[in-house]
């Protein structure tokens, strides 16, 4: 496609989800279209959506996660162009990649509540891992917008999981 053309495409907006544990780690997902690409729960916005519902449905519909809640969101929305050969692919070629807002969520639940197949199966399996190996996962396209999203919650994610060290030798009354 003809690059004034393409860039005179819209984006599709979206939502994207940066799922926690308790640890800190974040949910990430292979894709069952495209062996090797990991990423987190993503997805569009349908007509008449706050871009809040969107994620919680997205969350459910792709991980069949419930046990979850809202921690934080990007302040701005996020983009990424898809390269030439998924552009016209991708939702009819209507769209040069998506604009997203970011929710960061605490998982709440059990690993075991997990469920890939619970809606339509778009993975084939899933992991936690640390949060800041995040964009080293990923398919090259999105990389940037998450190397953004790690920025956006990073201070976040460290004040959730950093617990004040217990203090030794003295008690509160000082002896």
């Amino acid at each position: 496609m003809a690059t004034a053309r393409r860039r005179a495409l819209p984006y599709r907006k979206g939502v994207g989800i940066a799922l926690i544990d308790r640890r800190g780690r974040v949910f990430v997902a292979e894709r069952l279209d495209t062996p090797g690409a990991w990423q987190m729960p993503q997805g569009g916005i349908d007509d008449g959506e706050t871009p809040r519902a969107a994620a919680m449905r997205e969350l459910v519909e792709e991980t069949g996660i419930t046990d979850a809640r809202i921690l934080a969101t990007t302040p701005r929305w996020l983009k990424y162009d898809l390269p030439d050969d998924l552009q016209s692919k991708a939702w009819g070629g209507k769209f040069r990649g998506q604009q997203q807002r970011w929710y960061l969520m605490l998982f709440t639940g059990r690993d075991q509540s997990i469920d890939l197949d619970r809606h339509h199966a778009e993975f084939a399996r899933w992991k936690w891992l640390k949060f800041d190996r995040l964009p080293m996962v990923i398919v090259g396209f999105k990389r940037e917008i998450y190397r953004q999203v790690v920025a956006a919650f990073a201070r976040k994610i460290e004040s959730i999981t950093t617990r004040p060290k217990k203090r030794r030798g003295i008690s509160a009354r000082g002896t």
